[in-house]
C-alpha cells in the first residue's frame, strides 16, 4: 500500500532501530496520539505557540503518509488519501478552534488505523 520508503529511509536515517516499514508506519500513528495529548495539555494551559507547534507535526506526519500512498492500489489507496486529509482538516479546525473535542476525534480515528494497521500486517 505504501510503494514509496520515503519515510522509512527517512526515519532509519535518524533512528537505526526501525526493523520494518509496516513498524515505522505503526510508529507514525503512535506519534499522532503523542502530538495531540500534548496539544490538548497546550490547549487547556492556552499556550497558542505550543497548541501550533504539536498541531502542525501530527499535521507532517499525516502529509508524509499522504505522501506514501501507493495509487496503484486501488480503492484503499483513494480511501487511505481522503481519511487522512480529513484528518488534517479536523487538526486545523482544533488548531484555529482550540478544540480538545477535535483532537479526540482525531485520535479516535488514529486508534483505529492502528488496529487495523497491526491487524494487516502482522504486528498484533
Amino acid at each position: 500500500m505504501y510503494g514509496s520508503n520515503l519515510a522509512y529511509n527517512t526515519y532509519a536515517q535518524n533512528n537505526i532501530g526501525v526493523e520494518s516499514s509496516e513498524k515505522l508506519i505503526e510508529m507514525l500513528f503512535e506519534g499522532i496520539l503523542r502530538f495531540n495529548v500534548q496539544a490538548k495539555h497546550a490547549i487547556k494551559n492556552e499556550d497558542i505557540e505550543k497548541k501550533t507547534y504539536w498541531i502542525n507535526r501530527s499535521t507532517a506526519i499525516f502529509t508524509e503518509l499522504i505522501n506514501t500512498i501507493d495509487f496503484n492500489q486501488g480503492d484503499v489507496s483513494h480511501y487511505l488519501n481522503g481519511l487522512y486529509s480529513y484528518q488534517m482538516q479536523q487538526l486545523a479546525l482544533a488548531n484555529i478552534e482550540n478544540s480538545c473535542e477535535k483532537l479526540d476525534e482525531v485520535n479516535k480515528v488514529v486508534k483505529g488505523m492502528i488496529d487495523a494497521w497491526r491487524e494487516q500486517s502482522g504486528l498484533a
